[in-house]
């Protein structure tokens, strides 16, 4: 039996951009933009085509956090229900966000096109799959609204039309047929080279430690110098770092842990997902999958409330991950698992996103476990705000208030995970 991989499946399986420049920084730039992830990248290229000499500081390497480390869902939707997201934000900010995500899927399609990017991007649909018989009653209410108002190409699907999509029992589901998957990490990858070609600039391993406002934009220090730039944006999200305590006290690092297993079989690879969508289930602590190009099975989930992403907090992770993965799937109770791997998820208190000004920096975070779809379209929209041009943000005007007593460590997250297990096991 092969060993583990503690690495990331994206990160093992895709050639890695080979395209950073090799010296030290220059003094002066138009704009820098901190992350070297899809919401960076994206908006790099954009900022580029658009005439703007822009610099990428990258404190790892291209695609190290989020954008390298999830699970190959593009899903369409929100993190609420649609019906929630309505009480909460009104009818017309609701739809706009829900359709903000549909433009992103296309967006991303567009620009892989566009870009020649080859990261096996297809749109597949997604299954939303109730766990319990009450949950399936939540998903046709909410189907009922979202159908009607905002998605028509959705479907609700009884357990008995389970059959032909999912090698396991559950009570009904809703069908979004725009979402998609990709490579995650041939697309990062192929997105900092677009970026490259169209004349952006990006060092990696170069963290921001400072920034500091000067007349006429900002001074950024970095271990290799400082420069200059007239406008930042921020890009890091979960992994935003501690000269950022304005966005820090607004954002919730959280960790999401992912397996994979070796490739299956045709008939094992049938037997789990024979409608071969990305899925998610209905539980506060639930569990997303889909099957790789490879045919492997990839199966995440939130598994610990843990804001630590190591190989040994992986491990306790990947474990419990095995375990909820034999519940569902029996016929994969003894399937050798490759690759174990986490990251951190950048959660908002209301799960919402933002994408704004604050603190004179630009800014889009707080993705909440839906960044993978909604950063390349955000990136690419705020590019545009900063080159003056108009856009049509549905996150403009949200108010944005800190966490009470987080203060960049979240050390609430166990009596979080606390919480929502009692609630997963009444409701």
């Amino acid at each position: 039996m092969r060993a583990v991989k503690y690495v990331s499946y994206w990160h093992d399986t895709a050639a890695p951009f080979d395209g950073a420049a090799r010296h030290a920084p220059a003094e002066a730039w138009d704009v820098a933009v901190i992350g070297a992830g899809f919401t960076g990248l994206a908006a790099a290229l954009r900022l580029a085509r658009g005439g703007a000499r822009v610099v990428v500081l990258e404190a790892e390497r291209v695609g190290f956090g989020a954008s390298g480390r999830n699970g190959g869902h593009l899903n369409n939707g929100l993190a609420h229900s649609y019906l929630g997201a309505k009480a909460d934000l009104g009818a017309e900010r609701a739809k706009a966000l829900y359709r903000a995500f549909d433009a992103s899927i296309d967006r991303i399609e567009a620009l892989v096109a566009e870009e020649g990017i080859a990261c096996d991007f297809r749109r597949a649909g997604k299954l939303k799959l109730a766990s319990k018989p009450a949950h399936f009653d939540a998903i046709t209410r909410n189907f009922a609204a979202l159908n009607a108002e905002v998605d028509p190409d959705t479907a609700l699907l009884s357990a008995a039309d389970l059959a032909g999509e999912v090698g396991a029992h559950f009570h009904g589901a809703m069908l979004s047929r725009k979402s998609a998957m990709m490579h995650m990490g041939k697309y990062v990858a192929g997105l900092a080279a677009a970026a490259v070609r169209a004349g952006a600039v990006i060092h990696e391993g170069t963290p921001v430690t400072k920034v500091a406002p000067i007349p006429g934009g900002h001074r950024l220090t970095t271990p290799a110098g400082e420069l200059t730039a007239a406008e930042v944006f921020l890009a890091s999200g979960a992994y935003t770092g501690l000269a950022f305590g304005h966005f820090r006290r607004r954002i919730i690092p959280v960790g999401s842990f992912l397996i994979a297993t070796r490739p299956l079989t045709e008939a094992e690879a049938q037997s789990v997902m024979p409608g071969n969508r990305t899925c998610v289930n209905s539980m506060n602590i639930g569990n997303y999958w889909r099957l790789a190009p490879d045919r492997r099975l990839i199966f995440g989930g939130r598994a610990r409330f843990s804001a630590r992403s190591d190989q040994r907090s992986d491990a306790k992770s990947g474990a419990i991950l095995r375990a909820s993965l034999a519940r569902i799937f029996p016929q994969l109770a003894q399937v050798q698992i490759d690759y174990c791997w986490g990251g951190l998820v950048d959660m908002s208190a209301d799960r919402l996103p933002r994408a704004g000004r604050a603190e004179g920096l630009w800014y889009a975070m707080g993705y909440s476990g839906h960044g993978a779809q909604l950063s390349t379209h955000l990136g690419m929209m705020m590019a545009d705000r900063i080159l003056g041009h108009p856009v049509d943000n549905p996150l403009e005007g949200m108010d944005w208030p800190a966490v009470p007593g987080h203060f960049g460590q979240p050390w609430f997250l166990p009596l979080v995970g606390l919480y929502y297990r009692g609630v997963d096991l009444v409701r």
